[in-house]
């Protein structure tokens, strides 16, 4: 059965059928003065990697789209911390769900770097941090703004179901741009091709949420791998009655019971968001990240702003070192710290933003900001 999108239109209240219709999406993104739309450093656009006839994507390519997987899985984290964040009450149903799937991705970013590994690589996890807002690494889903806030309907509907949104009713993405399913199917059909030797020497083990990080040593393991990332999160092509090995439906159709506020249930053959009620959670009234950062800051702000940063900063070093090492002591150092990032990230949603009813957040500025 082929996944469908839900229209920006479609009334929260409403018992909306999930049916193919228009692609989510948001305001267009801010675009770098000379970069082009989700620049990966050193790494080609998903459409030029895409372009590269099948016989010529070597190991050399699977090096490079890998890279810019490993951005793509990346980008998803922050804005979902934030809207997690700022759930004044963590015990609440949407507050686990996004906790799950904060624990989704951060397995799937694992999975990608233990990929590059294997095929001789080392993942460049610091240049792979974005700025907020943009765009979506590598130019796919092009028209989707990837921006920080706290949790509200728009920014569940804008940015979390635009990033998950299926792959099948998208075709190729918006405007012609790849979409992350299909780049995902390539990156299988590369493996396959080329058949790399997988070198497990490097690769990390470790429990990260729900899943088990395991090193990957032959296609069957690739294969496994890839399919898990694309039915729990961004790209899947499932019903919303399949899930991979656990009872949760894949990330956009949870987004979804957010934002329409009910359970996804069947009827008469169809499926709609007229379950069990899903209340939206108290939030924390973060306000929406301003391209470039907080503008002049009190020095109390400007203080936790850099302490989020500078521990930012190390969390993404410290992850680039564990894989450079193979080494899972130090990837449970990088947890560790990123767990301390919600103790500065707190006290900026506490505090206002003059002149508005809003609240201060975390930017999660790319160290090279």
């Amino acid at each position: 059965m082929a996944s469908a999108v839900l229209t920006a239109a479609t009334p929260v209240s409403a018992a909306a059928p999930v049916s193919a219709a228009t692609p989510v999406s948001a305001a267009a993104p801010v675009r770098a003065a000379g970069q082009p739309e989700g620049a990966v450093s050193g790494c080609r656009s998903v459409a030029r990697l895409l372009a590269v006839p099948e016989d010529s994507r070597g190991v050399d390519w699977l090096r490079e789209a890998l890279q810019v997987a490993v951005a793509l899985e990346l980008a998803t984290i922050p804005p979902y911390l934030c809207g997690w964040w700022s759930v004044r009450d963590r015990t609440s149903q949407v507050a686990r769900l996004i906790r799950r799937i904060i624990g989704d991705e951060m397995y799937h970013m694992g999975v990608v770097c233990n990929l590059l590994v294997a095929v001789g690589g080392r993942p460049r996890i610091t240049d792979a941090a974005v700025a907020y807002p943009g765009p979506l690494p590598g130019g796919v889903r092009e028209g989707v703004n990837v921006y920080l806030s706290g949790l509200t309907r728009p920014f569940v509907h804008d940015v979390m179901m635009a990033i998950e949104a299926p792959e099948e009713p998208l075709a190729r993405g918006m405007n012609n741009s790849p979409g992350i399913g299909r780049f995902y199917d390539d990156l299988l059909g590369a493996f396959r091709s080329t058949a790399p030797e997988l070198s497990a020497r490097g690769q990390l083990s470790e429990h990260i949420g729900s899943d088990v990080l395991e090193p990957v040593t032959d296609l069957d393991g690739v294969e496994r791998a890839i399919e898990i990332i694309k039915e729990q999160g961004e790209g899947t092509t499932s019903s919303p009655e399949d899930a991979f090995g656990d009872d949760h439906p894949a990330h956009y159709y949870a987004f979804g019971e957010i934002y329409h506020g009910r359970q996804l249930r069947q009827e008469d053959g169809e499926w709609r968001f007229t379950g069990a009620p899903v209340p939206f959670p108290d939030a924390r009234p973060m306000a929406r990240v301003p391209a470039g950062g907080w503008p002049d800051p009190p020095q109390r702000v400007a203080d936790l702003l850099d302490r989020f940063d500078t521990a930012y900063a190390k969390v993404l070093s410290t992850l680039e070192a564990a894989w450079a090492d193979g080494d899972a002591r130090t990837l449970g150092s990088a947890v560790r710290t990123m767990r301390a990032l919600e103790g500065p990230a707190l006290e900026l949603m506490e505090t206002g933003v003059p002149g508005t009813r809003g609240t201060y957040g975390p930017q999660f500025r790319p160290p090279r900001g």
